[in-house]
């Protein structure tokens, strides 16, 4: 029995992830939904007030614009929990190493990243691209963070680590933040037992930019996370390409170099990683930012 919270923005999808949920789960259930088309409450804000008032002891936050293929994945979903003690959360995209650069869910060097999606497009003409990565072959590979398109926990874990609506206030960071929150005691991990649909591929503006400087200031003291031990410099190789595309969106949105120092001095941690890395990054950004490197 399973618990679903929705923020909706869209009646029509709403109402069609609701037949697509009844058709496909397989267990009792109840959608908990809020109407929030207008933006008006952030994403945080509402999960929790929709676990505080679940009455199903498997919790299930997940986007409306999806279709899950997978039949009878709620007694999946429920068999997972049942089978793994230790585990607190689940998801159907994640990675094991989470840089010390500003990134999404999966980071831009997208190192050890287990995915199984289909990912269809909103914003830019491509077709649909069924995406299935799993370099370790596990059916439940533990991992970093996971991605908050569908994400499944028990819900005393998540009584236990809200999600933070003090700090995250709109629509993004949300489930890295709650994925650091739920590992401080679980472990995290994705499924390859649900496959859905995902009919948008995500916008990272100025809004983005900005939780995920919060995140960051939050959570330095944690990064990197390194669940699978990466060799330093597979780690190096990983933090530059996530930084330079970090300061490269800085420089598009027109942020100072202000944004990119902050996070390069932020915890000496890129410093204690390698001090070359950190003169490369320190001066790959001061030449960005004179135009003198073109993307």
């Amino acid at each position: 029995m399973i618990s679903i919270i929705i923020s909706s923005a869209n009646a029509e999808q709403l109402k069609q992830v609701t037949k697509n949920i009844t058709a496909t789960i397989g267990v009792p259930f109840e959608i908990i939904s809020t109407d929030n088309s207008h933006g008006e409450k952030g994403i945080c804000e509402i999960y929790n007030r929709g676990a505080k008032t679940a009455k199903y002891d498997i919790l299930c936050f997940m986007h409306e614009d999806v279709s899950i293929h997978t039949q009878d994945w709620g007694n999946k979903v429920i068999s997972t929990f049942a089978d793994n003690p230790k585990l607190g959360l689940i998801g159907i995209a994640g990675t094991a190493y989470k840089p010390i650069s500003p990134s999404g869910w999966e980071g831009i060097g997208a190192i050890n990243l287990y995915i199984n999606i289909i990912q269809s497009y909103k914003y830019i003409k491509k077709e649909p691209d069924t995406i299935y990565i799993n370099p370790t072959n596990e059916g439940l590979p533990r991992v970093a963070c996971v991605d908050g398109v569908w994400l499944c926990t028990p819900k005393k874990v998540a009584l236990e680590y809200p999600f933070d609506e003090a700090l995250f206030k709109g629509f993004h960071c949300y489930d890295i933040d709650f994925s650091f929150s739920v590992a401080q005691a679980y472990e995290i991990a994705v499924t390859y037992d649900v496959l859905l649909n995902h009919f948008s591929e995500g916008n990272y503006g100025r809004a983005w930019v900005d939780e995920n400087i919060k995140l960051h200031k939050k959570w330095i003291h944690y990064f990197p996370v390194n669940l699978q031990g990466l060799a330093n410099k597979e780690q190096i190789k990983a933090e530059k390409i996530t930084f330079k595309s970090y300061v490269d969106k800085l420089i598009k949105l027109n942020y100072p170099t202000k944004a990119a120092y902050t996070v390069l001095f932020m915890g000496n941690k890129y410093w204690s990683l390698s001090p070359n890395l950190f003169f490369k990054l320190g001066f790959y950004t001061l030449k960005r930012y004179l135009k003198l490197v073109k993307v």
